[in-house]
């Protein structure tokens, strides 16, 4: 059972890092070719909405991403770290409240397409922040002749 883990600065440009290493980790796992650009649009979507939500609440904490590779199934967790005392509307930092509606129906249109793109997906939040977590089933790998 291999485990990667990636924190980063909440910054739009380190999304795209994150789906490529997702991808990466995503195909040395054993999921199969065809689902590798689910798992790419699905783990940028899930930092992507990371990211928002850091902007929106200016906290500082890093985006979490833990990629782990089981015998049956490859799991991505993306964790944001923003509280939810954090995450409601009023603590918004100033100046970024004129976006608010735009960021939460983008979040919102977000989870509607994790929920299409993955069949195992769990979104959960706590008072440690957000997590949304996900798998796709791996292939078999041949079992090694002795």
């Amino acid at each position: 059972m291999a485990i990667v883990e990636l924190r980063f600065t909440a910054l739009r440009e380190h999304v795209r890092t994150a789906r490529l290493v997702a991808a990466a980790v995503a195909r040395r796992a054993g999921v199969d070719d065809s689902v590798l650009d689910e798992v790419r649009v699905a783990v940028g979507e899930a930092c992507a909405r990371a990211v928002r939500l850091h902007h929106r609440t200016a906290t500082d904490t890093p985006v979490h991403v833990r990629l782990e590779e089981r015998p049956e199934r490859f799991l991505v967790e993306v964790a944001d770290g923003v509280g939810p005392s954090e995450a409601e509307p009023g603590a918004a930092a100033e100046g970024s409240a004129a976006g608010e509606d735009g960021d939460e129906a983008e979040d919102t249109m977000g989870l509607a397409v994790l929920s299409g793109l993955v069949d195992d997906l769990d979104v959960s939040s706590g008072a440690e922040g957000g997590v949304i977590r996900m798998s796709w089933p791996v292939k078999e790998h041949p079992v090694p002749v002795a």
